[in-house]
């Protein structure tokens, strides 16, 4: 079975920083696309970076130049690290990746979510 177990969640006051893991464990054969999202009380989940199988990233405006994705493919795991944050960086954070399985199935996985709370 495939999971996603992602780490590195908390509080932390204006201006500090935080750094997520995301460990992808299971028969996994292919580790491609993965990607962060941010959900809000109420709200749809939206996309905070994403990176490529081959290491190309991208960022939600909100968040470039504060935020960097990265990936280790040897260890199928994934990280955000987060700088100079701020009150309206306060979410829950998912981690989301395509795997191919070694049984050959190519699926879309999330992890169960991690607190980052920006408070004073």
């Amino acid at each position: 079975q495939v999971q996603l177990v992602e780490s590195g969640g908390g509080v932390v006051q204006p201006g500090g920083s935080l750094r997520l893991s995301c460990a992808a464990s299971g028969s996994i054969l292919s580790f491609y696309a993965m990607g962060w999202y941010r959900q809000d009380p109420g709200k749809q989940r939206e996309l905070v970076a994403g990176i490529t199988s081959g290491g190309s990233a991208n960022y939600a405006d909100s968040v470039k130049g504060r935020f960097t994705i990265s990936r280790d493919n040897a260890e199928n795991t994934g990280y955000l690290q987060m700088n100079s944050l701020k009150p309206e960086d306060t979410g829950v954070y998912y981690c989301n990746a395509v795997l191919k399985t070694t049984l050959g199935y190519r699926g879309n996985y999330w992890g169960q979510g991690t607190q980052v709370t920006v408070s004073s």
